[in-house]
């Protein structure tokens, strides 16, 4: 019976103790062009390493990346807006936390094109990706990360 009142101590011992505070999830919302199936990867990439991530179709992609600052030449697959900053293309999870950590005084950031091995694309990654820091006054982009 000792045992027994012992055991049934600790469990409620253990349940009266505060839990560790579980993150809240960093809310997100992707832009996508309707026929892309690698975006859905991405955003479920982003959801695993704790976005919350709100996928919205729109023929209208270059529009909503120009506008948040991001050159043609320089625009992703797809355009995701998280914490007042754009995050344009394939960007690792680890940049997209070091941006939120940092909070530069940018629009935001991007990793043009769809690079192979990229998370969401398929294939190897065959070097370094170089993620770009976007202005909305025109500046040219800067490297703001190689990953």
């Amino acid at each position: 019976m000792n045992r027994r009142r012992f055991c049934l101590a600790v469990v409620l011992t253990t349940l009266a103790l505060p839990l560790p505070a579980m993150a809240e999830p960093i809310r997100a919302t992707l832009y996508k062009n309707p026929q892309c199936s690698c975006c859905e990867g991405y955003a479920a990439y982003l959801r695993r390493n704790g976005f919350a991530v709100d996928v919205k179709p729109t023929n209208d992609l270059a529009e909503i990346s120009s506008k948040a600052g991001v050159p043609e030449q320089f625009q992703g697959c797809h355009t995701m807006f998280v914490d007042g900053y754009v995050v344009d293309g394939h960007v690792p999870v680890n940049t997209i936390r070091k941006l939120l950590s940092e909070r530069p005084a940018i629009a935001g950031i991007t990793l043009p094109g769809m690079p192979s091995g990229s998370p969401g694309m398929t294939g190897h990654k065959d070097g370094p990706f170089t993620i770009y820091a976007v202005t909305k006054d025109g500046m040219r982009p800067k490297v703001y990360a190689t990953e």
